[in-house]
Order: structure tokens, then sequence, then C-alpha cells
């Protein structure tokens, strides 16, 4: 793989800059704003980081894994991958690790129409580094 200061091609809008473009369309939640959600019955909590994260640094509890790589497949009813796992009637907050795959998933959820949809802007790292509990991770 080539070293990316060697290349001369560099994208229309960076990443950084479609996160922060994201993060001006979707309601973006601090760990105790999410607390709180937490508490009410019709959030619905989806941890969006791949499998690996997720079993080796376990996750916020409650939540619900739904990989990034196949949220969208996995909440549209007309996909044949349609899970059915989540309610789109229901408040869906999505987090990552640090604040920028959910920031431009919530971002998705909101374009395909999901009524109430947020973010975890720290992530799970925020979470886990603010002290709150966490669930696993799985030991080998």
């Amino acid at each position: 793989m080539s070293d990316p200061k060697n290349t001369t091609w560099r994208p229309r809008r960076s990443v950084g800059q479609m996160v922060e473009d994201a993060k001006t369309r979707i309601e973006n939640l601090s760990i105790e704003q999410l607390e709180a959600e937490m508490k009410k019955p019709d959030v619905q909590v989806l941890d969006i980081r791949d499998v690996r994260e997720r079993q080796k640094l376990g996750w916020i509890p409650g939540s619900v894994h739904v990989p990034r790589g196949m949220l969208e497949f996995w909440l549209d009813p007309t996909s044949h991958y349609y899970s059915g796992r989540v309610d789109p009637e229901r408040r869906i907050i999505v987090y990552c690790a640090g604040g920028q795959r959910s920031a431009l998933a919530a971002d998705v959820l909101r374009s395909m129409g999901f009524p109430s949809v947020a973010h975890l802007e720290p992530g799970f790292t925020g979470w886990q580094s603010a002290g709150r509990p966490i669930e696993g991770p799985q030991k080998p």
C-alpha cells in the first residue's frame, strides 16, 4: 500500500468534512443525554462497530449489535437482508468507537426517513473513559 502523503489525489470532500456536515443535520448526544434516553422505554441503542471491536472491548449495556456495513440493509423492510430486529417507529440511537461512523450512520438513517435518530457523539471510547458501565468483553 502506498504512503497517502505521496499521492496527489484528494477527495472532493474528506471524511472529516462529511462527518462535520452530518453532525449539522443530526442530533448529537452527550453521555449524560444518552443515559437519560436509555431510561425511556421507546429507545433502541445500536452498536454499529465491527463485531471484533465489540468482542474485544465490550458494549454499552442493552445495546443491539447492528454492524455498520449492514445497517441500512437490516433496517430497510424492502431489503432481502431485513432483520426486523429494530423497530422503525421507536427512537434509534447509534454509536461507534469515536462518534464518526455513527454520525454518518445517523445521517443515512435520517435520509432514509427514520423519524427519530441520534448518535452518541463521544462514542464508546468516551462512554468507557467516563467510567460508565459496559458489558463484555468476551474472554477468549
